[in-house]
């Protein structure tokens, strides 16, 4: 797959296979594509949690808020939920300031799990206090992202924005739309 091809592949995925099982060493490879990422001075300030056992996937699920647009939708039913996670933290020893290491880091992953197969969601509507006592999260560690991962079971698909409406929607048979601006609308010295 040319790199094309995985940044148009690569969609924010918000329903699973929940029985389909992401193994540890896919985990951990997708966390080496984070290692290898740019950071800002080179500080590395990044650290990560890694789960993918049913229990646990149970546990972070509560702490996430889902596809804020959607106002009808509680998030993923049953079945239908991730089946791992990689928890993004910033470590405050080595710095206060993440810029956006973590965004990149998280990019390189869903990159990287779109090459693997699999898809996700980068989620910043998190819970933090529920998931930081949850999971036992040391107070040293801000908690900055939560990318959902699993075998996708929805269609997602670009559309053109209409006026100034960006926000994703679902039509009734349950195909996920998310609209992108055009490439000339965005580029301010043609």
């Amino acid at each position: 797959m040319n790199l094309k091809d995985l940044v148009y592949g690569t969609r924010s995925y918000r329903r699973f296979d929940e029985s389909y099982q992401i193994d540890r060493k896919l985990l951990e490879d997708l966390l080496d594509l984070a290692r290898m990422s740019a950071s800002a001075a080179n500080r590395q300030p990044l650290k990560y949690l890694l789960y993918n056992s049913p229990s646990d996937c149970r546990r972070i699920f509560p702490s996430l808020a889902w596809a804020g647009y959607l106002k009808d939708w509680e998030g993923p039913a049953g079945g239908e939920r991730p089946s791992a996670y990689i928890i993004i933290l910033g470590d405050k020893e080595i710095t206060e300031s993440f810029n956006v290491d973590h965004g990149i880091a998280a990019q390189s992953i869903m990159l990287g799990a779109t090459e693997a197969g699999i898809g996700g969601c980068m989620i910043a509507s998190i819970k933090r206090e529920a998931l930081r006592d949850e999971l036992h999260i040391q107070e040293k560690l801000e908690i900055l992202l939560v990318l959902a991962l699993g075998k996708p079971v929805e269609n997602v698909v670009i559309d053109e924005v209409t006026g100034n409406d960006i926000k994703y929607w679902r039509d009734g048979n349950g195909i996920h739309h998310v609209p992108k601006r055009r490439l000339d609308d965005l580029i301010m010295n043609a």
